[in-house]
């Protein structure tokens, strides 16, 4: 693949490995961002403090020098509004999938099936823009909003898209690290493989995920706490993928990757909104610099090596049938 220039990076003495300042050049992939949500609408909690702006965010993601971002879609409603956004340029792409915490809606008007048929009718409809199945998965932290019982049944229901049409999975996983992979295991020989994705979970949970083949994302929400850093430094950089989950999951001061980072953008308060300029505490996929500047601090890796590397992940995980 002929890969072009898209990001001029100065290497600072702050990483272990550089002796001195040299040009490199970095491809990023953001496997989950979830451009639908409407703080990128300009409304937050429903209340309106500006203009829609995701134009400006996909701008900004641009001259990052992200190649490609995955937009993340939970629910029959999301995953139309992505479909549109997706065709609407050649870098973004879509899942198709019901989150575990909306499993609810297969039920909502008494008709699973029909649900289940709608999540297939847009698979086939996009398939020049589908890559993943999901974002689905189990996720005991909300159990207020859907069952485990119900997140379970639903998630193994939509294994069967995975199967039917080749696709990997995105996964969700929140404190329902046994029964996700028990339900893998069970379904292990006829999946294509998948993406846990902001991944904040033990060592032990990691090695399990990646000894049935999976890969692991990585975004704000994965680099909290030492114990976090631990464990990302321990995960081969053939099975990393990068993401921001935003407009969550960003980077916050309080984080323990936080001191790492280098490259921060110009941002205001959403009520002082001004084009040009991202607004504070609301993520996006520009930022994703910022996971790549703590992983290679913590693991010690130069940004263009590992930048290639999960690149690379990303093309053969999600795009290799294109």
């Amino acid at each position: 693949m002929l890969l072009e220039v898209i990001f001029i990076y100065v290497l600072v003495p702050k990483y272990p490995m550089a002796t001195m300042k040299k040009f490199i050049v970095l491809f990023l992939t953001d496997i989950g961002a979830n451009l639908n949500d409407m703080m990128y609408k300009g409304v937050y909690h429903g209340s309106v403090k500006h203009k829609p702006d995701l134009q400006d965010v996909l701008n900004r993601a641009w001259d990052t020098g992200l190649k490609k971002i995955i937009i993340t879609a939970g629910s029959v409603e999301d995953i139309n509004e992505s479909l549109v956004l997706a065709q609407s340029d050649d870098r973004l792409y879509t899942t198709v999938g019901c989150h575990p915490t909306r499993c609810g809606e297969f039920e909502q008007k008494g008709d699973p099936n029909g649900y289940m048929q709608s999540l297939i009718d847009f698979v086939e409809k996009g398939k020049n823009k589908i890559v993943a199945i999901g974002e689905c998965g189990l996720d005991y932290d909300r159990i207020n909003f859907c069952p485990k019982e119900i997140q379970k049944k639903y998630f193994e229901k939509q294994l069967e898209l995975s199967k039917r049409f080749n696709l990997p999975l995105f996964l969700h996983c929140r404190n329902a690290g046994d029964d996700l992979l028990e339900i893998l295991k069970g379904h292990q020989s006829n999946l294509s493989g998948g993406v846990v994705h902001s991944f904040d979970g033990t060592w032990d949970l990691a090695n399990e995920i990646l000894n049935l083949g999976y890969h692991i994302g990585v975004n704000g929400c994965s680099l909290k706490t030492e114990e976090n850093l631990s464990v990302v430094k321990k995960i081969p950089a053939e099975r990393l993928m990068l993401e921001t989950d935003c407009p969550w999951c960003e980077v916050r001061p309080s984080h323990a990757g936080y001191k790492y980072i280098k490259t921060f953008q110009k941002s205001v308060k959403k009520e002082k909104w001004q084009e040009g300029y991202a607004v504070k505490s609301r993520n996006e996929p520009a930022n994703i610099i910022q996971v790549l500047e703590i992983l290679c601090a913590i693991r010690n890796e130069d940004p263009q090596w590992l930048s290639e590397i999960t690149f690379n992940n990303t093309e053969k995980l999600f795009f290799s049938r294109f």
